[in-house]
């Protein structure tokens, strides 16, 4: 599952760490890979200190399995290095490894979370199209919702996705996510449907969660813990904590 977002800092990195931790509490096998290659900060949020990362694996200096790494909340993480300005651009080599790499390590998991970048770089469309499904993250904020629906765009048009799941961050009331999904739901029933080919191509987004706005987030990122360990009854934590119990059911 590609977790994405076509605007940074809507909160997806903690997302996709949380709702491992989640999936991981309920006895699934869950791996995240930090696939916003050039901008890595999975680490940062799980405070890791990583001597080997994929880069590493990239290059050939260390194996898969050294790479692959235990993280708090129970899951496995692949992580990248930050500031590799050669992972900006899509090359066939960057292509032809992390193919491998999904094909080594997708036999172990139950699920492989893929943590891309924001926007529509071809990396992170080449994280996403390795993807059975697609998780978009947005915030109710304008300029989240606008580059959300770009993404959704690019998305059905360029891979063909017909069902895209969609989580919305720090919603302040309850029942904002609906709107906000039957919102982006209208737009795409206007402009992007008719483009893929007739109503039975039409491309539907699933409300799977909404997180509400909550002090704990903010903590738990300043410590640089997992919100499910350090507060998991918390509003968010129950949240996420929901999203999980969808997305398995």
């Amino acid at each position: 599952m590609a977790v994405t977002s076509g605007k940074g800092g809507v909160g997806k990195t903690f997302i996709s760490a949380n709702l491992a931790a989640a999936l991981s509490r309920r006895g699934e096998r869950v791996l995240v890979l930090d696939a916003d290659l050039g901008l890595a900060n999975l680490d940062v949020v799980l405070n890791l200190h990583p001597k080997i990362t994929l880069h590493d694996v990239f290059t050939g200096k260390a194996e898969l399995e050294e790479a692959i790494l235990p993280a708090p909340g129970g899951f496995s993480v692949l992580l990248a290095g930050s500031g590799m300005v050669e992972y900006s651009r899509l090359t066939s080599e960057v292509r032809d490894q992390l193919l491998a790499i999904i094909d080594k390590v997708k036999p172990r998991f139950d699920y492989i979370l893929l943590d891309t970048g924001a926007g529509i770089s071809d990396v992170v469309l080449f994280a996403v199209s390795l993807a059975d499904q697609v998780l978009v993250v947005a915030t109710p904020e304008p300029t989240s919702m606008t580059d959300a629906y770009a993404t959704i765009k690019v998305l059905a048009t360029q891979q063909s996705r017909r069902a895209i799941k969609l989580v919305v961050n720090q919603v302040g009331r309850l029942g904002e996510g609906r709107t906000i999904r039957g919102q982006l739901q209208q737009v795409v029933d206007r402009y992007v449907s008719p483009l893929l080919g007739g109503p039975s191509e039409a491309l539907k987004l699933e409300l799977v969660g909404e997180v509400p706005t909550d002090t704990a987030v903010r903590e738990a990122i300043l410590r640089r813990q997992l919100l499910m360990d350090m507060l998991p009854g918390c509003a968010a934590a129950k949240a996420i904590g929901l999203l999980a119990d969808k997305l398995l059911a």
